[in-house]
């Protein structure tokens, strides 16, 4: 979320840029941009085309995973290690799953986390295509969480711009509404 406040105040002598509103702007999404604040911009086909894009790469990941399978089953090794693959992935995949879903209704609390967890997320990127089939049937991945921080901006923006109305120069200082003349005491 940007807020572009400070750029519009005629006080501090900047200006905002061509075509682009005071105030806090929507941050885009992946896929998406800015169209989902109004749904429009192709916003309905662009869902349709994630979702159908997520699962067909899931769907050819599982392929490719099952090639890889069948090359650990050629080189005849011990059940048990193609077990362990199988096992390994399906976890990763779990994680991961779990992991996007979680990023798509709040932000990360802890940033080294999520970054030691960047190997396992990329082992387990089935669930994470899964993850955002499942999403954008509803809604854009990530919408719910950036329009709520988008609102909250724009309420704040607006609550802060409506009390900074009026000319501050006939606004009384000091609590009796009197100012003393040098000079009286």
């Amino acid at each position: 979320m940007s807020e572009n406040s400070e750029a519009t105040d005629a006080s501090a002598g900047g200006a905002a840029p061509q075509g682009t509103a005071p105030g806090p702007q929507p941050e885009p999404l992946r896929f998406f941009g800015t169209t989902w604040v109004g749904h429009d911009g192709g916003y309905g086909l662009r869902r349709v085309g994630v979702a159908a894009g997520s699962l067909v790469a899931a769907a050819v990941s599982c392929l490719v995973l099952r090639f890889a399978y069948q090359g650990l089953e050629i080189a005849e090794v011990d059940g048990l290690v193609g077990m362990l693959v199988v096992l390994m992935f399906a976890v990763c995949s779990a994680i991961a799953f779990r992991r996007t879903w979680d990023g798509f209704s709040r932000r990360p609390a802890d940033l080294s986390r999520e970054d030691s967890l960047r190997g396992l997320k990329s082992i387990g990127f089935i669930g994470s295509l899964l993850a955002y089939f499942v999403r954008s049937l509803t809604e854009a991945p990530g919408e719910k969480l950036r329009r709520t921080e988008y609102e909250t901006a724009l309420a704040r923006y607006t609550k802060r711009r409506s009390a900074r109305t009026g000319n501050p120069a006939a606004r009384k200082s000091g609590g009796s509404g009197k100012a003393k003349r040098p000079g009286r005491g």
